[in-house]
């Protein structure tokens, strides 16, 4: 009788050839005084996250690995300034943020926003800026309501009394 061939085996091979598991690469970070980079990489970093399904345990030395040059010296002198134990996520991003994304930066963001207007841009030019700076301020458009009026408020006066007369509620409906 010929030897029994385990085929269970050889689908799960097959299947797991088919369907390599998740891999993700983030970005290094090198340190940079742009707020829009830090915040990136930050974002980048969780996306990785979720795709790799990296535990609450393991987000601080998975990040941390992708801080090369100046952020890795940085990083290095700041964990050395913790208390002894585990450096949550939590705490690295705040970490982070205080030092490439300080108050006074978020500020600066923040009233670059709120002065936001269309100007000689295009429409389209104005919602990439609006979308831009809208990810520093979610307060402000945190509901399609306020994002739209919001957005609105920043046309040329022309282009927002035609729009003002339909009512528009909607991020989506206003662009």
């Amino acid at each position: 009788m010929p030897p029994r061939r385990n085929t269970r085996s050889n689908d799960s091979d097959q299947e797991a050839q088919q369907n390599p598991p998740p891999t993700a690469k983030p970005p290094e970070f090198k340190g940079s005084a742009d707020p829009v980079e830090a915040k990136a990489w930050l974002k980048e970093i969780e996306k990785a996250f979720a795709l790799i399904e990296v535990t609450e345990e393991k987000k601080t030395e998975y990040a941390s690995y992708f801080l090369k040059s100046e952020a890795s010296y940085w990083w290095e002198t700041s964990r050395a300034m913790e208390p002894e134990g585990l450096i949550t996520w939590g705490r690295f991003t705040e970490l982070f943020l205080e030092r490439y994304f300080p108050d006074y930066m978020r500020d600066q963001m923040e009233l670059k926003f709120l002065e936001l207007k269309q100007g000689n841009m295009t429409v389209p030019q104005y919602e990439t800026k609006f979308t831009e700076l809208s990810r520093f301020v979610p307060t402000y458009v945190d509901t399609e309501k306020k994002k739209a009026k919001r957005f609105q408020q920043g046309l040329r006066s022309w282009i927002r009394s035609k729009l003002a007369i339909l009512e528009l509620d909607t991020y989506a409906a206003v662009v």
